[in-house]
């Protein structure tokens, strides 16, 4: 059986428009409704002596009858002799705009209504602005309730003279302009009686002419990893990597590369839920998948194919955002990010520009983003993310910003955006630059202490036996008479940072509180160790600075998840506990941080 073309069509507009009316008659004159379903509504319409809308087929929520607004989107099917459709009736009140960038995000083309009498407003232009920032190439302009201004050409020809040099200044190019009367019909399915000095396509055959998107299934590999499974009982041993099929298919035997880790192995099984045995996973479905080499990774992770362009892995983007949220955007506050299966502390670093999407008014100065502004700027995340550039993946491109656990804004990266120093590196430098030194230096520390100063990270999987094995160390140093102190994060996290009651836990924050601590311990001559579970190599590379100019010594224990940073000692576990601090007492001797000192 030969599977008919699908497509999605987001249709935006100013509230009262018509885009609803616009989607009940393409809905009805295609006959894609239950039978029944028009006789019906408009038997209830005479009932209540109420005038039929083609728009109330749409009206299933509550709040949209009551308020006579679309509140969120509504997903419609209908079909043509030449594809499917799926049409995205996206909001138009001012207010329910982020729920408009929802619908647009998975548009192939869009329909934007204007009605005739009404004029160009606001809306119009701020969708027209939302519509390009999200790669929506395909845009038709329907010219809406001709029937109110008697199906004048002056009228349709003014709209579309100016809304053209609109869209023209924002990189936008309108397929067509369609002069239509939603509820009566005119130029929807055919041609209309009522402008007979048109001559272009109806609403019907200029949805067909759409060219369809190259396939998702035709690009390169994307799917972010959402969890990994694992299963103990009966001898399972299975870890299943789990998550949604974005762009591209793959198969048993492909090699796969996780980003931002870097770490490789090969598609042993793909797994999926009561189904038959499967050999490969395609775009939306999801999907799991085993490896032939267990490697350890984090949700969040970008799976691509080692044989296929790669995506872009950094800490920092430019990108267009739109921003709906009640507070202006601000620099430097946290914020959380949302692209794809990422979920990361998130900084507005940049404003390269913000622009009034109605007015189209420009402010190179800003230092903040207001509601309902567009604004082109730079952001930098905790740490490194794989993402794809809006002109090669819009899927893997697409992102929103959570504030206060609401979605206050949304966008597309435009690039990657390198640069020397990032936010640590810079701060970091800023720290030292403006350091009171001590009047005793490390020599002199080193002399009367009999050892130097280290920061020692004791790493590995969770149910290791860190944490006793770096309080036997410490116990060990101590009694050997050396300065020495242990800090695990959970005291951390209930001493230092227990005045932020109103900050969510984040791990984020500890690493950085952790690595400052052991700045100001090594300063002091102290031998600091402190027992994280977990680490990437990028936390470890972050400890590592924040304890500049001071040294760090890693020491992991049980599995080595770790693709780049250099393990100081590997230890297994199983270990006795005792063997395994003398096996870092003795690196410390080698390493001549306890080597003995004398004037």
């Amino acid at each position: 059986m030969i599977s008919r073309e699908q497509m999605n069509i987001v249709i935006v507009g100013h509230v009262d428009h018509g885009k609803s009316t616009v989607i009940g008659r393409l809905l009805a004159d295609t006959k894609s409704l239950p039978v029944g379903k028009l006789e019906s509504i408009k038997a209830l319409c005479k009932k209540n002596a109420k005038p039929f809308e083609y728009a109330f087929l749409l009206d299933a929520l509550k709040d949209e009858q009551s308020q006579g607004i679309t509140i969120d989107i509504a997903r419609c099917f209908f079909k043509t002799a030449n594809r499917d459709y799926i049409i995205l009736d996206a909001p138009g009140h001012i207010e329910f705009l982020k729920n408009m960038v929802t619908g647009a995000a998975h548009a192939e083309a869009a329909l934007l209504v204007i009605d005739a009498d009404e004029g160009i407003q606001e809306n119009s232009r701020r969708h027209g602005f939302m519509i390009s920032m999200l790669g929506v190439k395909q845009v038709s302009i329907l010219v809406n309730k001709m029937d109110l201004v008697n199906y004048e050409e002056k009228v349709f020809k003014s709209i579309q003279k100016e809304f053209t040099d609109f869209l023209s200044q924002i990189n936008v190019k309108p397929i067509s302009f369609i002069p239509i009367s939603a509820f009566h019909g005119d130029n929807m399915v055919g041609k209309s009686e009522n402008t007979p000095w048109y001559d272009g396509h109806s609403v019907l055959e200029q949805l067909d002419s759409f060219k369809k998107s190259e396939s998702l299934e035709d690009k390169p590999f994307r799917m972010g990893v959402q969890d990994i499974y694992k299963f103990t009982e009966e001898n399972d041993d299975r870890r299943i990597v789990a998550g949604t099929v974005e762009t591209g298919k793959i198969s048993i035997g492909d090699e796969v590369v996780f980003l931002p880790s870097g770490k490789k192995s090969k598609i042993k099984t793909i797994e999926s839920f009561n189904t038959k045995h499967k050999i490969s996973a395609s775009v939306g479905e999801a999907a799991g998948f085993t490896l032939e080499t267990q490697i350890y990774i984090k949700p969040g992770e970008l799976a691509v194919k080692s044989s296929e362009a790669f995506p872009q892995v950094n800490d920092k983007f430019r990108a267009n955002l739109f921003w709906v949220g009640k507070a202006p955007m601000v620099k430097n506050k946290t914020y959380k990010l949302k692209l794809g299966a990422v979920r990361m502390p998130l900084k507005l670093v940049e404003i390269k520009s913000v622009m009034n999407a109605s007015e189209l008014t420009a402010d190179k100065n800003k230092q903040e983003i207001e509601r309902h502004e567009v604004a082109e700027c730079v952001f930098e995340t905790q740490k490194p993310i794989a993402f794809d550039i809006v002109s090669q993946i819009e899927n893997t491109s697409r992102f929103v910003i959570v504030d206060n656990y609401e979605i206050a804004g949304g966008g597309i990266v435009l690039e990657s955006f390198n640069s020397d120093e990032n936010s640590l590196k810079k701060y970091i430098k800023d720290r030292e630059n403006i350091w009171q030194k001590s009047s005793v230096n490390a020599d002199e520390r080193a002399i009367e202490y009999g050892h130097r100063s280290k920061f020692i990270v004791i790493t590995g999987p969770k149910n290791t036996g860190k944490n006793e094995i770096a309080k036997a160390l410490e116990r060990r140093l101590f009694i050997s008479g050396h300065k020495v102190f242990y800090l695990g994060l959970s005291n951390l996290a209930l001493g230092l940072e227990s005045d932020s009651l109103d900050r969510p836990n984040n791990p984020y924050d500890h690493i950085r509180m952790i690595g400052e601590l052991a700045r100001i311990m090594t300063e002091a001559g102290q031998i600091f160790i402190t027992s994280i579970s977990n680490l990437d190599d990028y936390d470890l590379e972050r400890l590592k600075l924040l304890n500049e100019p001071y040294e760090i010594m890693v020491v992991n224990i049980g599995d080595n998840n770790f693709n780049k940073f250099k393990i100081d000692l590997q230890l297994e576990q199983g270990i006795i506990k005792d063997q395994m601090v003398e096996a870092i007492f003795k690196l410390l001797v080698s390493s001549k941080v306890l080597e003995e000192y004398t004037i």
